[in-house]
């Protein structure tokens, strides 16, 4: 469930009350965990795989009702305003316009007090926070552009320009700080309260960044530029049976022998963060370790792209020797080669099955049939990038669809999305994770990403509600049918 999914009445999911309900709920269901999508600030597109910073959090998720009961709002000045006619989507247009000029009302009040924590804030996060904020001042002062159009100087961060605008724009600095500093107190009370409740918080990493972040402006020799400051070649995937022009991503691909150098410094700040925020930590396109996909610069297909070693074992030592042993999952989805499953054994780290992945009638040796999973492993019915069951089950082909339903013993009656989610659970896997559009049953218009489209993605919210003790008591039964309750001690999730 991403927080941006839970319901509120300002448009988009947040930090509040609801945040609150939703834990209650999973402890209520029998559960252990909840994973969310990445929580960073969303720049074109609204996806969270594309984000301003690896550090920063999402102003989206900043709780307004909070706000007010700290004095730093009235309510009148939020709570009459448009937020959205339609509360099972997110407006990101409208959230852009109308969030930030409220927020600005709050942080106004916040800078005008003494606050030691806040200082104290701003000199623990530094390290990221000062370019983090300096680079929202300028990406607002050049009204939006990406850093790559910015002026010479201050695209190649020339000192005598970042210490003169850090002068003009110091207000706006100071703003962006204040909405992290608000973010992180509402985010580690909310974390605090769901621990509490037994539940450990799954975060999501993207193994890339995105181009026009504070990431790589800051840190311009960790990744593959030109003497511009522009990308050599840009990441993706080749083309395959799901598209003939492969994928483009587009973000700037790392300079791994550069990183080699400092033992992988920049990455070992990054994942060390993560885990300040998260329990357990999702690292996106794990192959990309063992070989990445390097496409030219300025190519509109992936079609001319070509694999490049990745840094492979090397890097995970590097981890575990500098943060020791961490609870990390490989999404480690797609057309695996050897070498990628080697790297995966090596590591130690549990990969993912797909049970939508599992019934392709031309594949007899599907390795995402339940009854070939490690325990070593976490199941999902389907990921953020898959149709909802009930939209796999009406869309997928018909021979497929029949598999499952032969294969888990499908019924209308009991409903194929309680029929698949069941076969998850009853599988070796030690995690079962499942959408929550899937425990409502919902169709395509829940599902929350088509890769390579734009438009549609990232929108879907769950209604006020939805998760009511009916549900959590449903849940409950089959965790405890299937053994999965947590226990004193230990749990099998």
């Amino acid at each position: 469930m991403p927080i941006s999914s839970l319901p509120s009445p300002y448009g988009i999911g947040t930090l509040g009350v609801e945040a609150r309900k939703f834990a209650d709920f999973l402890a209520a269901g029998g559960q252990s965990c909840w994973q969310i999508l990445p929580v960073g600030p969303t720049s074109y597109g609204d996806s969270p795989y594309q984000s301003f910073s690896s550090f920063a959090g999402n102003p989206y998720f900043i709780d307004l009702d909070a706000l007010a009961d700290q004095g730093l709002l009235e309510r009148s000045e939020f709570a009459s305003l448009n937020w959205g006619d339609n509360p099972e989507y997110v407006d990101y247009g409208l959230m852009y316009e109308t969030r930030y000029p409220v927020l600005h009302k709050a942080c106004d009040r916040l800078l005008a007090q003494s606050r030691p924590d806040f200082a104290a804030f701003c000199e623990e996060q530094k390290d990221w926070l000062e370019d983090y904020a300096l680079f929202m001042a300028l990406k607002d002062r050049h009204g939006g552009a990406s850093w790559f159009t910015w002026p010479e100087a201050l695209r190649l961060r020339r000192p005598a320009a970042l210490k003169k605008v850090r002068t003009e724009l110091a207000g706006e600095i100071a703003f962006w700080k204040a909405v992290q500093y608000l973010f992180f107190g509402q985010w580690n009370a909310w974390k605090k309260y769901v621990n509490s409740l037994g539940i450990s918080i799954i975060g999501d990493l993207p193994i890339y960044v995105s181009g026009d972040s504070a990431d790589v402006w800051a840190n311009p020799d960790q990744f593959q530029l030109d003497g511009k400051g522009l990308p050599t070649e840009v990441a993706g995937c080749p083309p395959d049976g799901f598209s003939a022009d492969g994928q483009l991503w587009g973000n700037p691909l790392f300079n791994w022998e550069k990183m080699k150098e400092d033992g992988y410094a920049w990455w070992l700040r990054r994942i060390s963060f993560q885990f300040k925020l998260y329990d357990t930590l999702r690292i996106d396109h794990f192959r990309g370790f063992d070989s990445y996909y390097a496409i030219p610069y300025g190519d509109k297909t992936a079609r001319n792209g070509r694999w490049k070693p990745g840094p492979g074992i090397a890097f995970f030592k590097a981890v575990n020797k500098a943060l020791g042993r961490k609870d990390i999952i490989a999404e480690d989805l797609g057309f695996l080669t050897p070498s990628v499953r080697k790297l995966l054994k090596d590591s130690g780290y549990p990969g993912m099955k797909v049970l939508e992945f599992a019934f392709d009638s031309r594949d007899g040796e599907n390795d995402y049939l339940p009854h070939r999973y490690p325990a070593h492993c976490v199941v999902y019915a389907g990921t953020h990038d898959n149709d909802t069951i009930q939209g796999w089950m009406a869309s997928a082909p018909k021979k497929d669809v029949s598999f499952a339903k032969a294969y888990l013993r499908l019924s209308k009656r009991e409903g194929y999305h309680w029929g698949m989610m069941r076969g998850a659970w009853a599988s070796p896997a030690d995690l079962a994770v499942m959408q929550f559009q899937d425990l409502l049953g919902l169709g395509p218009e829940a599902r929350m990403n088509i890769p390579s489209t734009l438009g549609n993605n990232w929108k879907w919210r769950t209604l006020s509600g939805s998760f009511d003790e009916k549900l959590a008591k449903r849940l409950r039964r089959d965790m405890a049918v299937y053994q999965r309750l947590p226990k004193a001690g230990k749990s099998k999730k």
